[in-house]
């Protein structure tokens, strides 16, 4: 897709889709043959695929339990959101805070389709197809409008998507304008495929490229994602591996990645 491009909203099963192969990767069934083939070439390249998608997982709802229990809020804005799955953002939130209000962000028109089926009915929650390359029509969005109080904080979720985005797009000036429309005590939790290993970085980039319907951008270094949370006050525990953010040691020793890593953190803006 170019920048300039409309959104599609036809459903290319031939071609492989970031959100199947990570419905694929947690085990969900809304996935076809030309997402499978992709997963499997990509846990040829890095083996921890599946465990990463998995950790991920865990995180974005650790986030979410922490934002609406120690911080109260009461608003989540999940871009890039990808297909329904167990525990999804309205599921969590709400079961934390029953009047909680989510709105899920995606490009892929079967993400609208089976989000808006999913939802049929709760009123407080949306599905709107837009482009995370444009946070200000995401939030002028007449949905988020609708549903959404914009004077009182937002929780803004760019989980495991920042490697979906080109460094020409520049992915960190998309955090900080997305920031710059949040009213301060807003968050933004951010994550993305991190490795240290050229080798993995060039391999997998590469693959994804040449594979998966739409764009793709990269796996980075830490370095680069450390950038995307300028300007914000970082929450503890800083900048990790997400396996590693506020987990619970009831649940036993976490899930370890060798190749790569999803890295990032929470950062409320100031």
């Amino acid at each position: 897709m170019n920048h300039h491009a409309p959104l599609s909203h036809t459903i290319d099963v031939t071609r492989p889709s970031v959100a199947r192969m990570y419905n694929y990767y947690l085990g969900g069934k809304d996935n076809y043959p030309a997402d499978r083939r992709v997963c499997e070439r990509l846990l040829e390249h890095a083996p921890s695929a599946q465990v990463l998608a998995v950790n991920n997982r865990r995180f974005l709802q650790r986030v979410i339990r922490c934002l609406a229990v120690e911080e109260g809020v009461r608003q989540f804005l999940d871009i890039g959101a990808g297909l329904p799955t167990q525990d999804n953002v309205h599921e969590i939130a709400q079961r934390y805070i029953s009047d909680a209000r989510v709105v899920y962000v995606d490009s892929d028109p079967m993400v609208l389709a089976y989000g808006r089926a999913l939802l049929e009915g709760d009123d407080r929650t949306a599905v709107i197809q837009a482009d995370l390359r444009e946070p200000e029509a995401i939030l002028d969005h007449p949905r988020v409008t609708d549903l959404f109080d914009l004077g009182k904080p937002v929780a803004a979720l760019c989980v495991s998507v920042l490697h979906c985005i080109p460094d020409d797009d520049a992915p960190a000036e998309l955090i900080r304008r997305t920031a710059a429309r949040l009213c301060p005590g807003s968050f933004l939790a951010v994550s993305q495929l991190v490795s240290e290993d050229a080798r993995i970085r060039h391999a997998v980039t590469g693959l994804m490229r040449d594979s998966t319907v739409g764009r793709w951008g990269a796996v980075r270094r830490s370095s680069d994602v450390d950038r995307f949370f300028t300007g914000l006050d970082i929450l503890a525990p800083g900048l990790v591996d997400v396996s590693a953010w506020r987990t619970d040691p009831r649940f036993g020793p976490r899930p370890r990645t060798r190749e790569w890593t999803e890295y990032g953190g929470v950062g409320r803006v100031p």
